[in-house]
């Protein structure tokens, strides 16, 4: 299982990275913040194996099952760590973003 350390690794590398950016000045900050899920969620969202695409999908119900990994009530092998990582405001665009985006 050294892919969870390696996938953990660069998300916390990439936030750092996006969170330098000042908060609202980019407009594609939603798509930047959104790109760390790609490794196991897909590019765009759209996921080729068993992890769940996040394309197309309600913005509240992607908003809630982060605040739910940050929590602690949802369990998880590697998202409530990752979640723990973003603000609320980032979770809105995150979620805002991948909303938008087209289900294959």
């Amino acid at each position: 299982m050294r892919t969870i350390p390696i996938v953990l690794a660069a998300t916390v590398a990439a936030l750092g990275a996006v969170h330098a950016t000042a908060q609202g000045s980019d407009p594609n900050l939603g798509r930047s913040l959104a790109a760390t899920c790609a490794t196991c969620h897909g590019t765009n969202g759209v996921s080729v194996g068993e992890v769940e695409s996040l394309a197309g999908k309600p913005k509240d119900e992607i908003v809630r099952k982060m605040q739910d990994f940050k929590s602690g009530a949802k369990p998880a092998t590697v998202m409530h760590q990752l979640a723990k990582g973003y603000s609320d405001e980032q979770i809105q665009l995150v979620a805002g973003w991948f909303a938008a985006q087209k289900a294959k």
